[in-house]
């Protein structure tokens, strides 16, 4: 089933139980699809690392936003973003716990020939590209500064 079928479905069923966060979360996934598709042209579909990198970016944004209402104090504002977080989360494939992202590095850094703070960029490059959809970039960006310092 594609995203969008499994978005529709979704949907459905939390304006069948009124779940008002997880109606929200969901129009914001096809909204930002449909936003997408027009900037390409709505004759395609988005490709599978696509809908990720969409998917990646709700995430982050409501992440954020929940950072910034806690630190001012608004825990009220920032407990409906935690909860679109989960619920977006559903969409994306299995995040890798912190030992198996820092292995798969450990691999890159052998393969790129890293010693220093200075080959950040190669690793961020290949890692990036290699764990699209599996972590997060702040994730993987921490463990390479860790591995390399």
């Amino acid at each position: 089933m594609s995203l969008q079928e499994n978005l529709m479905v979704k949907i459905k069923e939390a304006m069948k139980s009124k779940d008002k966060v997880a109606l929200e979360s969901l129009r914001a996934i096809k909204s930002e699809i449909l936003l997408a598709q027009t900037k390409t042209g709505a004759t395609e579909d988005l490709t599978e690392a696509e809908e990720i990198k969409l998917l990646q970016k709700l995430v982050k944004q409501r992440k954020d936003s929940a950072t910034l209402y806690k630190e001012q104090g608004r825990d009220d504002l920032a407990a409906p973003e935690l909860a679109q977080v989960e619920i977006i989360a559903q969409f994306l494939p299995e995040q890798l716990d912190q030992a198996a992202l820092s292995k798969i590095i450990e691999e890159i850094i052998s393969k790129v020939g890293a010693t220093s703070m200075k080959d950040m960029g190669k690793v961020m490059g290949v890692a990036s590209k290699q764990l699209a959809g599996k972590a997060d970039g702040k994730a993987i960006s921490n463990a390479v500064k860790q591995l390399l310092a």
